[in-house]
């Protein structure tokens, strides 16, 4: 791993650099770090800090370190604002007087606060044309598109580092909003999260849209619009050639993982340490995948966004992430970024640095792209509560002015002026399929939940689950939840679930059994988190002939090395 750091000295791999975000913010009086809590961690897994309340008063440990860190955990401590979010009935939003320094996954200080300005003004976008997003695998470096592109980039790269449309600078913002570098506006006990809620689609939507806007004026040109990585269907399923064009070129990022590069086909439930399968299979495993994120497991507004998240809740006992944001985009994220040490990822692997990958930016054009296939070919549809329309961001225009937005605006992709180039989509009919097998008269034996947890997930563990009693003629659907999963939000965390799998060795994504994952791409602000994550099954069920069954056998299977605990499973109708 040594060249990859002899390599840092790129133009497009330059190590973090205090110089790039030293300037007070425009939206504070100064800069500090989080003054809330002091909190001593050890460095032996096995020992915890003292046990910490959340707002729902439940007690659960601390994680570990060799040294004692300042952190901005208010939210752990408790707070009467925390006690009652419903009843406060308005959104979640950042607090631009006070930006903070957020936190490394090493635990040492990182300052992402934007540069100095003046002014914030509301922005409502008025597109007159609507330009088109291409699939970036279909580019070449010879082509003018791309000789534009990383016109644009290495134009951004070499802005003044007081510029908030410097490279870095637009870097800074994702780590800022999601690494702790806000707390909540009215509450500075609390963290600001733009993950793990609904907010993680919008949020990314104006970002990368501002991040078009600012490569449009860099190059004069108002046509230009991003490419998108195309990971969901065959043909995009290698890191695109435009990224990987050589170490000296704008869109190079020397911080990717060696093992993945082209001709490497990405895997969209990777983790750390799964074997490379033939690039055949590896394709018909990301498809069903997508086809079981974005419709098995997508049927509400709740299950693709994720929940809400309004003023007052903390971002340690959020309920959680959408099926997308979990799968496949955090493994996206993991399988690109570069794996020197794997509680310390780098660029695209941790959320602090990933923007500082260009290719980010393509990711996330997909990502976006699945919002707007959900809405179209699916038929879903965005939330219509007040509290996720009025929430808003405030990020730099082109011209290098802050502007607020709010998500009640960026709905329609069309009234932004851009659509998506029409690909096909092989993921709509490649959903996955029982393991060939006789039938079972009865599921293996193995102990009710309550006798195995709470307990930490070291080890495969099965149980027998009840399914609840169907009252009267509701056709609600069944949801498997997990519950209390307890982790250091600064560790990569992924487990799997499998249902009425009797060999979990031998089950694949394209297999009805698997039903997903769990995972977490590591955060700066280390804190104890604890969430859910819910499966839907009555579908699963009926596909695997267990629509009769009383009981349902579930495995969660631990992929990675960081300690999770697991406090419960149960099955309950979709309210």
């Amino acid at each position: 791993m040594a060249s990859l750091w002899s390599m840092a000295s790129a133009t497009n791999c330059i190590p973090y650099s205090s110089s790039f975000s030293t300037r007070k913010s425009p939206f504070c009086n100064n800069r500090r770090k989080h003054p809330l809590v002091k909190v001593i961690f050890k460095a032996k897994i096995g020992e915890h800090r003292p046990e910490a309340t959340s707002k729902n008063g439940e007690n659960f440990p601390g994680k570990l370190d060799r040294r004692d860190v300042l952190l901005g955990l208010g939210g752990l401590y408790g707070t009467s604002l925390a006690t009652n979010s419903m009843a406060l009935a308005k959104p979640a939003l950042p607090d631009y007087k006070d930006c903070i320094e957020a936190t490394q996954p090493d635990r040492t200080p990182i300052n992402c606060c934007p540069p100095a300005t003046a002014g914030i003004k509301d922005y409502v976008p008025s597109a007159t044309t609507v330009r088109t997003r291409m699939n970036a695998q279909s580019v070449t470096v010879d082509s003018d598109y791309y000789k534009k592109y990383s016109a644009a980039i290495q134009k951004m790269r070499n802005l003044s580092p007081t510029d908030p449309r410097n490279f870095r600078q637009q870097a800074n913002v994702h780590c800022a909003y999601c690494d702790g570098g806000y707390t909540q506006k009215g509450n500075s006990k609390l963290l600001y999260e733009i993950h793990n809620s609904w907010l993680f689609f919008p949020w990314h939507r104006w970002y990368v849209y501002f991040f078009e806007k600012i490569c449009q004026n860099l190059i004069d040109d108002d046509t230009f619009a991003l490419p998108f990585w195309n990971w969901d269907a065959p043909g995009g399923m290698q890191i695109p050639p435009m990224y990987n064009s050589g170490v000296t070129t704008p869109l190079y990022d020397c911080l990717r993982n060696p093992d993945h590069l082209p001709p490497a086909v990405i895997n969209l439930e990777w983790s750390d340490g799964d074997v490379t399968v033939d690039p055949e299979v590896q394709i018909k495993y990301n498809l069903a995948i997508m086809h079981t994120q974005m419709i098995t497991q997508s049927k509400t507004p709740t299950d693709f966004f994720g929940n809400p998240y309004r003023a007052g809740d903390d971002i340690t006992t959020l309920n959680g992430a959408g099926q997308i944001e979990q799968t496949p985009h955090n493994h996206v994220h993991t399988w690109t970024g570069t794996v020197v040490d794997p509680n310390n990822p780098i660029d695209m692997g941790t959320f602090y640095a990933a923007a500082r990958d260009p290719i980010f930016f393509a990711h996330h054009t997909n990502v976006d792209r699945m919002w707007t296939i959900w809405l179209n070919q699916l038929k879903g549809t965005n939330f219509t509560d007040p509290d996720w329309l009025n929430a808003y961001f405030i990020f730099y225009n082109e011209e290098a002015k802050p502007v607020r937005v709010k998500i009640q605006d960026c709905l329609d992709n069309t009234k932004l002026g851009y659509t998506y180039e029409d690909v096909p989509i092989p993921w709509l009919d490649a959903s996955a399929k029982p393991k060939p097998r006789a039938k079972a008269k009865s599921l293996p034996s193995a102990p009710d939940p309550d006798q195995v947890f709470p307990t930490t997930l070291d080890k495969p563990i099965n149980v027998i689950v009840k399914r609840p009693k169907r009252s009267g003629s509701g056709s609600s659907e069944e949801i498997l939840v997990i519950e209390g999963i307890e982790y250091d939000k600064g560790n990569y965390v992924k487990f799997n679930v499998c249902i009425n799998e009797d060999d979990v060795n031998a089950s694949h994504p394209d297999n009805t059994e698997f039903l997903g994952s769990f995972s977490n791409l590591p955060h700066g602000h280390r804190m104890n988190v604890k969430t859910n994550k819910r499966f839907r099954i009555s579908e699963v069920l009926e596909e695997l002939g267990a629509g009769d069954y009383d009981q349902v056998l579930v495995t969660l299977v631990p992929k990675s090395i960081n300690p999770v605990k697991i406090n419960g499973i149960k099955i309950e109708f979709d309210s």
